[in-house]
């Protein structure tokens, strides 16, 4: 098999960056995120330990943006292998009687529907593959409720939905070697 070609999002800081310098290690692999500095230097840094890597300036909040991004990846690597759709706020922690129908947007828009689009986009190059991995971070969040954090973690719980959704509709026999996985990290974890 050729070198799996492996897309992040959110991939600058935290998980997203520890990611992608783990999968440097055998994959090629695209970064995205917003800060266009932080994410050059990222792939300065991947391209110094002699990983093949791109980043691609996206914000999974725009349509547009996660489009280009899937079909940039694919047009300088040839596929999609493995998504890691990692992209997402933690917003402001507060009581919901604080909460505000801008906070709610800010929260949903990038962790709802940056994933949304993002599966949208990468089950259209994978499912005509008839391969991929898709990996979407949630958090422990997800499963449970939390006092100050009920945006946060409605949007999480939307996260899981969408997660259990595709896996079914990509589930069919004519897509058998098709993945998609969710991931839960508690508050403070790290991948080393």
């Amino acid at each position: 098999m050729n070198t799996p070609v492996v897309l992040i999002t959110g991939a600058l800081t935290g998980i997203g960056r520890a990611a992608a310098l783990a999968f440097a290690k055998s994959a090629t692999v695209v970064v995205s995120g917003r800060p266009d500095v932080e994410g050059k230097a990222l792939e300065s840094e991947l391209l110094s330990l002699g990983a093949k890597a791109a980043f691609i300036l996206a914000d999974v909040r725009h349509e547009d943006d996660v489009r280009n991004l899937v079909e940039q990846t694919v047009a300088r690597f040839g596929r999609l292998d493995v998504a890691v759709n990692n992209a997402g706020t933690e917003g402001r922690p507060g009581p919901l009687t604080e909460q505000t129908s801008d906070s709610y947007a800010r929260m949903f828009d990038t962790n709802v529907l940056g994933t949304l689009l993002s599966l949208k986009y990468e089950l259209q190059v994978m499912q005509p593959q008839r391969s991929g991995s898709i990996i979407n971070i949630s958090s422990t969040m997800g499963e449970r409720g939390s006092a100050n954090l009920a945006l946060y973690t409605a949007s999480k719980h939307a996260v899981e939905g969408l997660t259990k959704s595709a896996a079914l509709e990509a589930a069919p026999s004519a897509f058998a070697s098709m993945r998609l996985r969710l991931v839960r990290p508690r508050p403070g974890c790290s991948i080393v």
